[in-house]
This record gives structure tokens, C-alpha cells and sequence, in this order.
């Protein structure tokens, strides 16, 4: 769960300069949503591309790193039998 526990210290030091209060494991069903709209919303073309300025690799590699926290998330949803949020850019 290193790369869910990573995403999710850095999503809390955004928390943190926006005021809101910072996500905590074991995480709560309103915080694995809030994470799985993150990263649905930086998977959209738009964002993984930023807006045409990021190289090919550099899109790939942001790819395959939100890949691999999607996929930690999932396992951690499984692993707790807590429904996996819906999303629109992930497959």
C-alpha cells in the first residue's frame, strides 16, 4: 500500500494549505471516494496530458503511477468489502 499511502500524504498537504482536515487511515468510505475522484480527475485527457505541455513519457509515467494507486485502492476496498467508488477515465 505504498503508493495509496504516498498519494494519500500528499493529498493531505493540499488539505492542509486548503483547511481541510487531513484523510487518516484506516480510511473512511467518504475519503476513498474523495481519492478515487482525485485520481478519476487526473486521469482525464486533459490532466494526464496537461493540456498538451507533458511529453509522451512523462504522461505515461503519470499514467502507470495513478495506475498503481488505483489499483492499491481497489485492493484495500476488496480487502475491507467497501464498494469501490464509480469512475469515468479509469478501466
Amino acid at each position: 500500500m505504498q503508493n495509496l499511502e504516498s498519494y494519500v500524504d500528499n493529498k493531505n498537504t493540499w488539505n492542509k494549505l486548503f483547511g481541510t482536515a487531513p484523510m487518516t487511515f484506516p480510511l473512511s468510505e467518504q475519503s476513498i471516494k474523495s481519492i478515487a475522484q482525485s485520481i478519476d480527475g487526473e486521469l482525464s485527457p486533459e490532466n494526464l496530458h496537461c493540456d498538451g505541455e507533458a511529453s509522451p513519457s512523462q504522461a505515461r509515467r503519470k499514467y502507470a503511477q495513478l495506475q498503481s494507486v488505483l489499483t492499491e485502492l481497489r485492493t484495500y476496498c476488496e480487502d475491507r468489502g467497501i464498494d469501490m467508488p464509480h469512475m469515468y477515465e479509469a478501466y
